[in-house]
């Protein structure tokens, strides 16, 4: 009887938590699902004014003209300047910070290595943007004679630090997770270290690896306050890397609070943030594709 009455309890416990994760999913699915909802409710209606093609590809941003200029292009082309550049920073480093803290630190070392990744992950972005507009904003300009320090390098390399631990920290997961026996395979066929990480351990890992780059990229282009504070908001497409200029994000978040509720300017930042959103959007469905396409040939070839 005791036992019936355990099963039953057990039974209904189980049945309870099932149905509140459903819940709890159901309503992050909703509550997403009313953000997209409201984007689009308070974007679309600036294509009354202007086409769609003006908007993603004028070159002029002079929201407060009489009439006003809503051509978003100089803001993506800065928004897709520093993140490449800040990829071709961060994806080097996480991915050798990864392989060294996984395949080649000491156990101590390996521990150290983690905690300070993970101190660096949770530092405030605000902290690095002051940090690039106070330490190396001025010093830059000393440095190569620059009008001014708040440009794209900077910017770039603030991102760099802060998708590096991203990238390193998934890294280091997927390549400890390939399984011993792989590695054991190959030192037993006479392979030297350096063969078993980058023929084996690495290609094995690299599904994981592959969503660590894309994540850290995503962060990058969806970064606000650093590029706020030190891409320089200029609102021109950058002729050189030492320009200053203004992405997507640090638009938003520069003129959203003066934009009367309403108007052109405010329809037209709400557009702005459609685009960021597909842009967004395009970065995790290509993370998805390779991670299962690389998941696919890793099992068809292991």
């Amino acid at each position: 009887m005791e036992m019936k009455k355990h099963i039953l309890t057990t039974r209904i416990r189980e049945i309870v938590i099932k149905n509140l994760f459903a819940l709890l999913a159901f309503l992050s699915v909703l509550l997403l699902g009313l953000i997209v909802l409201f984007l689009f409710r308070e974007g679309l209606p600036l294509f009354r004014e202007i086409s769609v093609r003006s908007f993603l590809f004028g070159s002029a941003w002079y929201p407060t003209y009489d009439p006003p200029e809503y051509g978003i292009w100089p803001l993506i082309v800065g928004s897709l300047i520093v993140t490449a550049l800040a990829s071709l920073i961060a994806v080097p480093l996480g991915l050798l910070c990864a392989v060294y803290i996984a395949e080649i630190a000491h156990s101590r070392i390996k521990e150290i290595l983690k905690s300070v990744i993970e101190l660096l992950a949770g530092l405030p972005s605000v902290v690095l943007g002051f940090f690039g507009m106070v330490i190396i904003a001025p010093w830059m300009q000393e440095a190569f004679d620059l009008p001014t320090g708040l440009n794209i390098v900077n910017a770039s390399a603030m991102l760099a630090v802060m998708a590096i631990p991203t990238i390193a920290s998934i890294s280091e997961d997927a390549l400890y997770a390939v399984p011993r026996d792989f590695k054991e395979a190959a030192y037993a066929l006479g392979a030297t270290k350096y063969e078993t990480v980058t023929r084996i351990v690495f290609p094995a890992a690299l599904s994981g690896i592959s969503t660590a780059v894309i994540l850290g990229m995503a962060r990058a282009v969806g970064e606000t306050m650093v590029v706020l504070m030190v891409a320089g908001g200029s609102a021109a497409l950058p002729r050189g890397l030492f320009d200053s200029v203004r992405p997507m994000t640090a638009s938003i978040a520069a003129e959203m609070g003066e934009a009367p509720f309403g108007s052109g300017h405010y329809h037209a930042l709400f557009a702005t943030g459609i685009v960021l959103f597909v842009v967004t959007l395009g970065f995790n469905l290509i993370a998805d594709y390779i991670s299962n396409r690389f998941k696919e040939e890793g099992s068809g070839t292991l």
